[in-house]
């Protein structure tokens, strides 16, 4: 009979905390239930029960847990394995982890979403009543009406009586509420309410699988038989070559043996495309879970999945790999090279893709990676026969690949052959498909009006007052946003520093774009999608389906149009500016630019015939282009890899990243000066810095910068036993308390 409890709660700790059981919950309280316990004079929190035991500790007082919040788990014990591993990888607290991995309303109190029905009260349940109160009610045509309705509603004199909701009852019956409330009063109705789901459990119709062409059938052969030798296995296949067919043929064969599927997506948008064309195949065995969703809809699908009848397939973003899984068999991770796979803010900064490889290894689950550009880690596992490598190098229906046109626009500008962002070439191509009924994705990885405002007469750049970086404008909006932290200010008419009206825009972000096409082609029907579009379900689904129902001529976007969209009437895709791809200072800046243009590239040409890609650039001899236009991958791969392999970058070398953060900079230089030294002094020349980030202050606190590069073949769980041994020992110092000191393993 087990005394203690320990418990995670929902607070960056570094450990868990140990309570007494009561008497009375011994028999009750598990590994996995929440429990409501006391943390300090007078909070309260829902911590999860990570182990019960014997063990008192010997060091501190033990306060007792005040409330069992569950009788059975709500969470498998491999869902905590997953949970200690993320913790210990990732150097993130497991308290962390449960803010991240568990919905908000099972964290509080979850109020089930009810419906208030309506029933004959137990006297008249019979034919002979229910003839007395049809002519008591002749003289009230519209309550008869009402209950005639009800009447054939619930079928109760003519088949197997059914419920019937109240607001459809009055609806039906076309009658207000007063109406219904005096059949109430007269003692002939009553009300009740009954717990409903927030789920689809209405039977949808499906439909079989599509054939596949020659090279998908080889293809899925070639998977299987990887899958029979490893149990990870890379699918690198180009643009629209059908690789959604691929999964939905291998998701069927899974669910067929009574396994579950986890399917990633690296983006919210994609998922309404996905979800629409497996159901038409699986009905209602596939759930469909992210962060637009509401905390309720998420809660319920958690329960679903606790229940004897959970979901057979799971169709969702990185969040999604904490849901539990009792018989998972299966994990696709689509769009595997995707850093939107990678939790950035607030901790745990874990890779969605790496976890769920982790997450099917403890079912001796298969894991399949696909995509049309890998990441370089990828495919050096492929090569090097960590995971399995099938190639898929066709289109599907025999579509050919885009023509890229590569346009200097320095040129360009000089030659007086720009309108705006456009260059000619890309202008007539616009102008072309919109004549044919074709349709227009134009690309831009800025959103907002302008990323820079300026008085061309004293040079005044409005600047965040938070942070280190200057003010974006929304023009619709009328404002000057910060990007980092949210700050923002309403436009100003006039320079606050020489009272002059004479701004100038620099750069274009798509807000900008939108309205320049808008002039240039102004019977054209334009959306855009970025952050500020999109921040609603609805506004994803509507602004995807528009375009894809041809209700929408060009489509303006950030790296959201690159991810795996299919849309059939593209004949024209422009990349507004590749340069602020190529110029971010980061090793991963050229394999980003390469993704992300191939990818955007790929959304061109899909069923009636070439598509045409511009690539405007003011650095056309840039190596990375010539790669992109031939979509030659290899020569890609290869010279990033010999420059990883030299400068000691992944895959060669892991890296870890380590921030420090304090309101007072000088605080901050003394405190890294000398964390620097002791790092070098246990790492040698593997410790890069401190130095200052690209952006050195956010949110008021000042950031200095470590990079810790470690060689394959040491330990990564004793680098990071020693990590949080220094950063234990360091902010001890009464001194250093308020240092904020994290750690970001595997960045992208």
């Amino acid at each position: 009979m087990a005394k203690f409890a320990d418990v995670i709660l929902p607070l960056p700790l570094p450990t868990t905390y140990t309570y007494s059981i009561p008497q009375e919950l011994r028999e009750r309280v598990q590994a996995g239930c929440r429990v409501s316990v006391p943390l300090g004079p007078k909070k309260h929190y829902t911590a999860m029960v990570a182990a019960v035991h014997d063990n008192k500790p010997d060091d501190c007082k033990v306060r007792p847990i005040e409330e069992l919040l569950d009788e059975t788990p709500i969470m498998l014990p491999t869902q905590m394995k997953l949970w200690e591993w993320v913790s210990r990888y990732y150097l993130s607290s497991l308290g962390d982890i449960y803010k991240a991995a568990v919905p908000q309303g099972l964290k509080g109190e979850f109020k089930p979403r009810t419906e208030q029905r309506t029933r004959l009260t137990p006297h008249y349940r019979n034919e002979k009543a229910i003839s007395i109160i049809q002519n008591v009610l002749n003289r009230a045509p519209r309550q008869k009406r009402l209950l005639a309705t009800y009447l054939e509603m619930s079928q109760i004199l003519t088949g197997e009586p059914i419920e019937v909701s109240k607001h459809k009852l009055l609806e039906k019956a076309q009658v207000q509420p007063p109406i219904y409330k005096e059949l109430v009063d007269k003692g002939f109705l009553e009300s009740y309410e009954v717990e409903i789901g927030r789920l689809t459990t209405d039977d949808c119709a499906t439909a079989p699988l599509n054939t596949l062409n020659k090279a998908q059938e080889k293809a899925l052969r070639e998977i299987t038989d990887s899958f029979a030798h490893k149990n990870v296995t890379l699918l690198h296949g180009v643009t629209s070559a059908g690789k959604t067919e691929i999964y939905t043929h291998l998701i069927s064969q899974a669910v067929e043996r009574g396994e579950q599927v986890l399917y990633l997506l690296p983006e919210i948008a994609l998922t309404q495309q996905i979800i629409e064309r497996l159901r038409r195949v699986f009905g209602n065995k596939i759930g469909l879970y992210h962060s637009k969703f509401s905390d309720a809809e998420r809660v319920e699908i958690w329960k679903k999945q606790m229940s004897d009848e959970p979901y057979s397939i799971i169709l969702g973003v990185r969040s999604s790999l904490f849901l539990p899984f009792k018989r998972l068999g299966l994990v696709i991770v689509d769009e595997e090279h995707e850093n939107s796979y990678k939790q950035q803010e607030p901790a745990p900064r874990y890779n969605a893709r790496n976890a769920a490889i982790v997450l099917a290894s403890f079912f001796g689950a298969k894991t399949l990676l696909g995509t049309a550009t890998p990441s370089i880690e990828s495919y050096y596992n492929a090569t090097t026969g960590k995971y399995g490598l099938v190639s898929l190098t066709t289109r599907h229906r025999e579509v050919k690949l885009p023509d890229i046109e590569v346009v200097d626009i320095a040129d360009m500008s000089r030659r007086k052959r720009m309108t705006g962002p456009f260059s000619d070439p890309l202008a007539d191509a616009m102008s072309k498909a919109l004549q044919e009924g074709k349709q227009i994705i134009l690309f831009q990885n800025r959103r907002g009006y302008s990323p820079l405002l300026e008085c061309k007469t004293c040079g005044w750049v409005p600047k965040c007052k938070h942070c280190d970086v200057s003010l974006t404008l929304h023009k619709n909006a009328g404002r000057l946003t910060c990007h980092y932290c949210g700050y923002t200010i309403p436009a100003p008419k006039y320079c606050p520093n020489c009272e002059e009206n004479n701004f100038i825009h620099l750069g274009y972000g798509t807000e900008k774009i939108e309205d320049d096409l808008q002039n240039l082609f102004p019977d054209a029907r334009i959306a855009r999608m970025d952050l500020d579009t999109t921040r609603t379900r609805a506004a994803y689904e509507k602004i995807i389906s528009t375009f894809q129902e041809g209700g929408t001529d060009i489509l303006i976007g950030t790296q959201m149009v690159s991810k795996g969209l299919d849309f059939d009437k593209v004949a024209v895709v422009g990349i507004i500016n590749a340069d602020t791809l190529l110029n971010y200072p980061d090793f991963r800046s050229t394999e980003r630019a390469f993704q992300l243009m191939a990818q955007v590239a790929g959304r061109a040409g899909r069923k009636d015939g070439e598509g045409k890609v511009f690539l405007q650039t003011k650095i056309p001899d840039a190596p990375v282009i010539p790669q992109i236009v031939k979509n030659d991958y290899m020569q890609f791969y290869n010279s990033q890899l010999q420059e990883r392999m030299m400068f000691h970058y992944p895959p060669f070398y892991r890296l870890v990243y380590i921030y420090i953060k304090h309101r007072d900079v000088k605080v901050l230089d003394e405190f890294s000066e000398m964390l620097g030294r002791h790092l070098r002094d246990i790492f040698e020349e593997r410790i890069l810095g401190p130095d200052l980030p690209p952006v050195a202050r956010v949110k008021e606190m000042y950031i200095r910068k470590m990079v810790l590069k470690i060689e394959n073949n040491l330990s990564q769980y004793k680098v990071n036993e020693t990590l949080l041994d220094i950063q234990q020992a360091f902010t001890q110092n009464n001194r250093y308390r308020s240092i904020v000191m994290f750690y970001d393993v595997d960045p992208l």
